[in-house]
């Protein structure tokens, strides 16, 4: 009998000093995510899908142990904080926010755990550094330092004969644009490019910008990735065929809707690991002690068709070590 009763106390003893998530769980409680984007529900399709694909993946079934509260500002950015501020009055108990939507939702809770995807946390002050963040932002980057580079390279490769590459950069603060532009400042003399970078200041500029891209006779482009040329990709690609530059872009749904190139991080693949952190905080740990993880898997889509309007051949160099080609 004394070693039924000691066996029943030491159960009770552990429940009570059993984690606020472990106490959640047998409660059968149902989490809430918050989920704050810039950009609009359609152009985050893809990604969310992935996201809930890999909470599921984790045991999370929607509707049932899990809740997500989506807010979209659709490109305009000033409705990001009242975004933010109303995810945290919904009382969620993770928020996820992605691109420039980021430093909105750190500056509407200081307690609320919040995962995050964007380029430079660091350098944006959102975290304290990538292996020690500290405060209650962690997450995943979307910067690697060669990655614009690797771009360049590669648009050359196609193009060999391309030696004026104009660059459609958006220097907002706290942009990692600056950063890029100078990776590609110093790899161009090596690769016999002159780089002719055009600023964008405005979502009423762009007319302004196609012109002197074209004043500067480049004979190819690089686009940086930006919420503002996500919200105006079609705007952007005809551009590019209409102006017959061959362009490299950041991800593949560009050179999906008629872009010739892409290289960047596998969006997906990203947002199916943001599901992790998601679960790993929900089951107790501190946003302060996730390291910032930084992007390892690259995806190179070529659009042939494309190509072909425009009149290049695409080297089978490049084709061979392209994940998918659109013919």
């Amino acid at each position: 009998m004394k070693r039924a009763t000691a066996i029943i106390l030491a159960g009770l003893l552990s429940l009570l000093l059993a984690p606020p998530a472990a106490w959640a769980e047998q409660a059968g409680k149902v989490w809430r995510i918050g989920y704050l984007s810039a950009a609009t529900a359609a152009r985050d399709k893809d990604m969310v899908a992935a996201f809930r694909e890999g909470l599921r993946d984790l045991g999370y079934a929607i509707g049932k142990n899990i809740i997500i509260e989506e807010r979209y500002a659709a490109g305009k950015y000033r409705k990001l904080p009242g975004l933010a501020a109303a995810l945290v009055a919904a009382n969620v108990d993770v928020m996820v926010a992605a691109g420039p939507a980021a430093g909105y939702a750190k500056n509407s809770s200081a307690t609320i755990p919040i995962v995050i995807r964007t380029a430079d946390p660091v350098g944006k002050g959102l975290v304290e550094s990538f292996t020690r963040p500290g405060g209650n932002v962690t997450g995943l980057s979307t910067f690697s330092a060669n990655l614009v580079v690797k771009r360049l390279e590669l648009l050359k490769e196609a193009v060999p004969a391309a030696s004026r590459i104009a660059v459609l950069w958006y220097p907002r603060r706290g942009s990692s644009h600056p950063l890029q532009l100078t990776n590609l400042e110093a790899a161009a003399p090596g690769l016999g490019v002159l780089l002719l970078p055009v600023a964008i200041k405005s979502a009423t500029d762009f007319s302004r910008v196609f012109s002197e891209i074209e004043g500067k006779k480049p004979e190819a482009l690089i686009v940086f990735a930006a919420g503002m040329f996500e919200a105006r990709r079609k705007r952007i690609i005809d551009f590019t065929r209409r102006a017959k530059l061959p362009a490299i872009f950041a991800y593949g749904h560009w050179a999906a809707d008629g872009g010739l190139m892409s290289y960047g991080i596998n969006m997906p693949a990203l947002y199916r690991r943001m599901a992790s952190y998601v679960a790993k905080v929900l089951k107790g740990a501190k946003p302060a002690d996730l390291p910032i993880e930084q992007p390892a898997k690259f995806t190179l889509t070529v659009n042939l068709k494309t190509a072909r309007t425009l009149g290049i051949k695409i080297p089978r160099s490049i084709l061979l070590r392209a994940d998918e080609v659109i013919e």
